[in-house]
């Protein structure tokens, strides 16, 4: 078939459209700095067209070129109209054509100008700049109703001038929005928020994460928590920057970083639920156990510090304790390890530090050598027996066997409330009952119906609710509200006498139902948020907290007044005496009410009741 001269023409103009209009689409997608150009190509253009109608048809009435050339300029740029006298009738149409043109490319300049200024803020606003910060720290994470992390950090720093960088996938205003509603950042505070994919080695590079001090993941999803921790690590080995601490939280065992992998790229590691677990089981019989362990593990009052000493040489960590005034001596660190609560005999040396919790780095004191006599607890206060007694436990997770196993001796009764329990996990239960000697006798009520909640109440002092690791944190937590709600009405309207041991997800969810009494909350963001900050700032004492939040060597825990006699006054110096020699560390007390006093002066004395309990650190 053979094309017609005039579909051949009309083919080409079609082609030459196209063209045209592709080349256009390029120049408006390079955003307002193509358009600005092309605006300008265009108003030079009709200037130099119109000029030259001018010249070529003789409107210019003195035959000039030049001035012709500028007035035509001059007028497109002006968009000012020719006045009567100015020139003949052609010269006045035309330049009219030229300023009414001028209007049209003044009112897209300014639109254009407008609609990039417009694009800058909303950029600014979702946080796409890179950080130009040196020995910041880095949080990767943030969740509304989520800000004990922040807050920890904050009171770290304690008055120095510091600056904290979040980064998110939000926009940068809703999230300086969220912590100017939740927080109070004082002055010497600064705060920067990046609009950050935390997964992504080249979203996270504004962050300046190569020049900052410790990079922090904060608690989320372990999946999300790993890809974090990998991304940075892959940005740290591309910038070739070393030094760079990457602290991070995982709840699953099986989620852990390999070791290998952990030393490799300076990755430090807590995995959470074995240790919430722990802290459950010992919580359930010792009331105001989880509070305590919030105030050790975070920075408002005493902490856990490693301090060099003068003349501490050649003494015993016995007289180090009888001595060290606002302060206590936790632990001694030698060729690079920390041990924790070492044997009394144990001598100083040259170069040892000494790890202390107290409130201020700068107050511990090492005083003169006491000669003086003081009461002091008989040994044999130290050896009774707490009396039986018996636990339920509604609900089931992945922990329970780790639970069971970390309850306290003085439990010989525990009664499993899980209608769904799995059948595969029953030979684990069994295992570590046998291996414990409890009784375990499983419940098939539900604890949603009143009736059944009653019964439970009924049989036990102490009752446990797990959180539902299958369910979302949001659902699990309120289920477990539910069962909470419904057990305190019962305690309330029957005058029962049980304590309430509760496992959240979420730490907004916990403020929904506040302590109330004789009620124990361990909540998992709160606690892993506490561990972190503490990894951020101590990480000379990674093994420290390790070992106090493990399964095995020292642990955190209370010792009531009336159970181990002790009941009666006594000074601080006496009573460290007397826990030492059970390889016990006393870091304070609590009182009846549930409120803790820590680092309490050597010669002050304590009028200890029944409803007093110690504070201490060593071996169960």
């Amino acid at each position: 078939m053979v094309m017609k001269r005039s579909d051949t023409t009309n083919c080409r103009k079609r082609n030459i459209k196209k063209r045209f209009l592709y080349w256009f689409d390029n120049r408006m997608a390079k955003g307002s700095l193509g358009l600005i150009r092309v605006l300008i190509i265009a108003t030079v253009l009709l200037a130099l067209v119109i000029a030259a109608a001018i010249i070529l048809l003789g409107f210019n009435e003195d035959g000039e070129t030049a001035p012709v050339l500028w007035d035509s300029i001059a007028t497109v740029i002006n968009a000012w109209m020719p006045s009567f006298e100015d020139g003949s009738p052609g010269y006045l149409i035309l330049m009219s054509i030229t300023a009414i043109a001028g209007v049209l490319f003044t009112s897209v300049l300014i639109g254009i100008i407008t609609s990039a200024i417009e694009e800058k803020i909303i950029e600014l606003k979702k946080g796409n700049s890179d950080v130009l910060e040196r020995d910041h720290t880095v949080v990767l994470g943030l969740y509304s109703g989520e800000y004990t992390l922040l807050r920890q950090l904050i009171l770290a720093e304690a008055g120095k001038e510091a600056c904290i960088v979040i980064g998110e996938d939000m926009e940068r205003g809703e999230m300086e929005q969220s912590i100017k509603e939740n927080l109070e950042v004082p002055k010497n505070i600064k705060i920067v928020c990046r609009t950050v994919d935390i997964t992504d080695p080249a979203s996270i590079e504004k962050c300046s994460i190569e020049t900052c001090k410790t990079v922090i993941i904060s608690p989320t999803e372990d999946a999300r928590t790993v890809k974090a921790v990998l991304a940075v690590s892959a940005l740290l080995q591309e910038k070739e920057a070393e030094g760079i601490r990457i602290n991070a939280i995982v709840a699953k065992k099986e989620h852990r970083v390999p070791i290998s992998l952990a030393n490799s790229h300076n990755i430090s590691t807590i995995q959470t639920s074995e240790i919430l677990a722990k802290m459950i089981a010992h919580s359930c019989t010792q009331t105001g156990l989880s509070e305590t362990f919030r105030e050790v593990f975070n920075f408002e009052g005493s902490e856990f510090n490693l301090i060099d000493l003068e003349g501490i040489e050649g003494i015993s960590f016995e007289e180090l304790m009888l001595r060290l005034d606002n302060a206590v001596p936790v632990g001694v660190q030698r060729d690079a390890k920390v041990t924790v609560n070492p044997p009394s005999d144990y001598v100083l040396s040259q170069g040892d530090r000494i790890l202390v919790f107290s409130e201020e780095k700068d107050s511990v004191s090492l005083t003169a050598p006491y000669l003086g006599a003081e009461a002091a607890l008989p040994d044999q206060a130290w050896t009774n027996k707490e009396d039986m007694t018996d636990t339920v436990i509604i609900g089931y997770n992945e922990t329970l066997p780790t639970i069971l196993r970390e309850l306290p001796e003085n439990v010989a009764h525990v009664f499993l409330n899980n209608y769904k329990l799995p059948e595969t996990e029953m030979a684990e239960i069994q295992r570590v009952a046998e291996s414990r000697n409890l009784r375990i006798q499983y419940l098939q009520g539900n604890p949603r119906v009143e009736e059944e909640l009653l019964s439970l109440a009924n049989i036990a002092e102490h009752i446990v609710i797990l959180s539902d690791h299958e369910k979302t944190p949001e659902e699990a937590d309120m289920e477990a509200i539910f069962i909470l709600l419904n057990l305190r009405d019962i305690r309330s309207r029957y005058q029962l006498a049980f304590n309430i041991t509760m496992e959240m997800q979420l730490e907004r969810n916990q403020n929904l139902v506040g302590h109330g009494d004789h009620t124990d909350f361990l909540v998992a963001s709160s606690m892993s948020s506490l561990f972190l900050a503490q990894l951020a700032e101590s990480p000379e004492s990674l093994s420290v907290f390790r070992e106090i939040l493990s399964n095995e060597g020292n642990e955190l825990y209370l010792k009531n007044a009336k159970t181990i006699r002790a009941t009666g006054r006594y000074t601080v110096r006496a009573l460290r005496r007397g826990l030492l020699k059970q390889r016990c560390i006393l870091l304070g007390y609590l009182d009846g009410e549930k409120h803790s006093y820590f680092s309490l002066p050597l010669d002050s004395e304590l009028e200890l009741s029944a409803e007093d309990s110690l504070i201490v650190i060593g071996e169960q």
